[in-house]
């Protein structure tokens, strides 16, 4: 069992991370999680993104989402972000690794991860 201090820690985690693919403002990071995305890795780029968006303080500024299939199979797993006032940005093929860059690059540092964008 665990104790009541450790178990209020988990609900503040569980409380961002739960705020981030709900609904805040400025960006949206959407990941397809359709059938073909989820057996890509869909479901561990949407992990690493939760995370990156906290770990970098960016959770005031963006959202993080799910969506059905977006995209085909063979650009699964694909990540949709849209931000206000600027072109929709599309990627496909994402790691972890590269949801981290796109994190870092482009929702914190305003330059897209172009060898992962969809032409």
């Amino acid at each position: 069992m665990k104790s009541l201090e450790e178990l209020a820690r988990i609900r503040e985690d569980m409380k961002d991370k739960i705020a981030l693919r709900l609904g805040a403002n400025g960006t949206r990071i959407v990941v397809g999680m359709g059938t073909c995305g989820i057996e890509h890795g869909a479901r561990e780029v949407l992990g690493a993104l939760v995370e990156e968006v906290a770990k970098e303080g960016l959770s005031d500024r963006a959202t993080v989402m799910q969506s059905g299939t977006v995209g085909d199979a063979e650009t699964a797993p694909v990540v949709v972000v849209t931000e206000e006032g600027k072109e929709t940005v599309t990627y496909a093929h994402v790691t972890p690794d590269a949801a981290r860059r796109i994190v870092k690059e482009h929702i914190g540092g305003g330059v897209p991860v172009a060898e992962y964008i969809v032409k």
